[in-house]
């Protein structure tokens, strides 16, 4: 039988993934697809935004997918911490969206969130919702571990 903490460590991995998948799929079906404002790659043609595009989507279905199969995992070991994995969900969600936000838009520059005058706006909310999933993730997970180990 596997230790607490490597149940542990499969829920976050598990919730993680799951979270990635999630806010990819969540960001290329909203703003690349329904509000077009960017695709994954804009500095070259709209046709290879497109390619870029279903590349990411396959990327969102990939972690979102082998999220779910840790997550049949770990029910069918009776190891679920629903505590642990959502925290883990907003966790990868957060962390995509703030290395989205940050890292693709700001540094590579290979789009940004949307193109307008003002995008300050824009990156500020975007990165700020990163950020408090970040921490809503952590409070579960941390608070989920001192009960444990309280017990």
């Amino acid at each position: 039988m596997a230790r607490k903490n490597d149940l542990s460590q499969r829920n976050i991995l598990s919730g993680v993934l799951f979270g990635i998948g999630f806010a990819a799929f969540i960001d290329e079906m909203v703003f690349h697809q329904l509000l077009r404002w960017h695709h994954f790659y804009d500095l070259s043609t709209t046709e290879v935004g497109l390619i870029s595009d279903g590349l990411f989507h396959a990327f969102s279905w990939f972690a979102t997918i082998g999220g779910l199969f840790l997550f049949a995992d770990l029910r069918r070991r009776n190891a679920f911490m629903p505590m642990v994995w959502w925290g883990s969900i907003l966790l990868g969600a957060g962390g995509f969206q703030l290395y989205d936000g940050t890292i693709q838009h700001k540094w590579m520059k290979i789009h940004q969130i949307r193109y307008v005058d003002n995008v300050f706006v824009y990156d500020l909310v975007w990165n700020s919702i990163a950020i408090l999933m970040i921490i809503a993730g952590l409070v579960l997970i941390l608070s989920f571990k001192r009960r444990r180990e309280a017990s």
